[in-house]
């Protein structure tokens, strides 16, 4: 069994969003504008989708979105995984440039990827992000 990796809907992101990024939250409140043009990635352990992470292509750079692990395995690779999966599927479609908005507690883990940190932070909902970026050329 073990764990493999797909593209999935956007609707099959929504729950674990909710469930680990903003379960005080209407669900609703999970939902991106415009999820439907972005690409969505799954980590499945044993058939169960147990990470997703969404990315929105828009020419050569892309913006990382949503990058969730079920709260129980958490801290297993999963994240990582799925994440390193994500960044060579953003270069094989010629993404250049690739940035998120990183919560400022989990700006360690994108730094083991290449992120850096921009000086551009913002507060959202009590929680404080700053933009992170990769340069992937």
């Amino acid at each position: 069994m073990g764990t493999h990796i797909k593209s999935i809907s956007a609707e099959k992101t929504w729950p674990l969003r909710h469930t680990v990024m903003w379960p005080s939250k209407p669900f609703s409140y999970i939902k991106l504008p415009k999820d439907e043009q972005g690409l969505h990635f799954g980590l499945f352990l044993n058939e169960e989708l147990v990470s997703t992470v969404s990315l929105f292509i828009i020419q050569d750079v892309a913006q990382l979105r949503k990058l969730a692990t079920r709260t129980s395995e958490q801290g297993k690779g999963y994240g990582s995984q799925l994440l390193n999966y994500t960044l060579k599927e953003a270069q094989r479609k010629g993404v250049k440039k690739i940035w998120c908005n990183a919560r400022k507690d989990k700006t360690k883990f994108y730094r083991k990827f290449g992120f850096s940190e921009t000086p551009t932070t913002f507060s959202k909902g009590n929680i404080t992000y700053v933009i992170m970026e990769k340069i992937t050329v």
